[in-house]
């Protein structure tokens, strides 16, 4: 069974266990979606350890570069860990559980005008979710859905709402995706991903505005290679949707994007184990006001199968 970046069963996530997620106002939701090499194919579990890497340093307004005097904020640094767990009980019914943490630097503008620098690291926002795969036998059509939960720290001295390492809300978790096969011999292949965030309860008159995101691509299956493992290079195009943040302690006209990635990646499944790495580089984004974007994001993930 290969690694999902999927969701949790919303009745059993009730029943059971707590949620992950990154809470990020500034773009990490984009982790959460990817490739149809990381999907659900039959029984069994998974664990896995991933790390994403995005560092934020160039102002943005509108759909271009802007001067760096007219942001406060001067730097967003990143470095997300996640231990994750999936197991499918039968071919129709799994569940999955993330749990982050994330260290963070910022530098910013201090009342007094000064650049100022902060850093911290956290646990994050768990995220649990169900995943229902029985409209198929192949199991290629799938839904998920979840809660991701208020575990991260939304109070660190120093940071904003929107760059806290917790968000402080409750999420509804919403997602689908699907596989199909370009060549009847299976070595093309393509997918399609995507999930809804949607904050339902939140705290400290702060509400991380409602996020949409989706991956589409393409893998192809190279065989054996090094090793006798199999190797399966990718290319995603990913995009997500972020609405405004609200409340008192938001910042709503420097909040809010759209923005499209290109993300070439590969896999490599030796035995039980799974290797995958990807970057993922933006060829489109408008932001609202002004916001730090990232040249290019990061992910690196090694998992086994159980």
């Amino acid at each position: 069974m290969r690694m999902s970046i999927l969701s949790l069963a919303m009745a059993a996530l009730i029943t059971c266990l707590p949620q992950l997620a990154y809470a990020c106002a500034c773009g990490c939701g984009v982790f959460d979606v990817g490739t149809g090499t990381m999907l659900p194919t039959g029984e069994g579990g998974k664990a896995w350890l991933e790390y994403d890497f995005m560092n934020q340093d160039i102002n943005w307004s509108g759909s271009s570069v802007a001067p760096e005097a007219n942001n406060t904020d001067k730097r967003i640094r990143s470095d997300f860990y996640t231990a994750g767990m999936e197991y499918m009980f039968n071919r129709s019914w799994g569940l999955q559980i993330e749990v982050p943490y994330t260290e963070r630097y910022f530098r910013t503008t201090d009342d007094a005008g000064d650049i100022a620098s902060f850093q911290h690291g956290a646990l994050g926002d768990v995220r649990l979710e169900g995943i229902y795969s029985g409209f198929s036998p192949d199991m290629s059509t799938g839904l998920t859905y979840g809660l991701k939960v208020p575990t991260g720290d939304h109070s660190y001295t120093g940071f904003d709402r929107d760059t806290d390492i917790g968000s402080g809300s409750t999420d509804l978790l919403i997602g689908g995706y699907h596989m199909g096969r370009i060549t009847s011999d299976n070595a093309w292949s393509w997918f399609v991903d995507g999930r809804l965030d949607q904050p339902f309860l939140v705290q400290g008159q702060y509400r991380p505005g409602d996020e949409i995101d989706a991956a589409a691509g393409v893998y192809y299956n190279a065989g054996p290679v090094v090793g006798m493992g199999k190797l399966s290079p990718l290319l995603q195009i990913i995009g997500s949707q972020r609405w405004r943040d609200s409340g008192a302690n938001a910042d709503p006209a420097d909040s809010g994007y759209s923005r499209l990635l290109v993300s070439p990646g590969l896999e490599y499944d030796v035995g039980s184990l799974n290797f995958y790495g990807d970057v993922e580089l933006p060829v489109y984004q408008k932001v609202n006001g002004n916001q730090l974007t990232a040249p290019a994001l990061f992910k690196v993930v090694v998992g086994y199968n159980f």
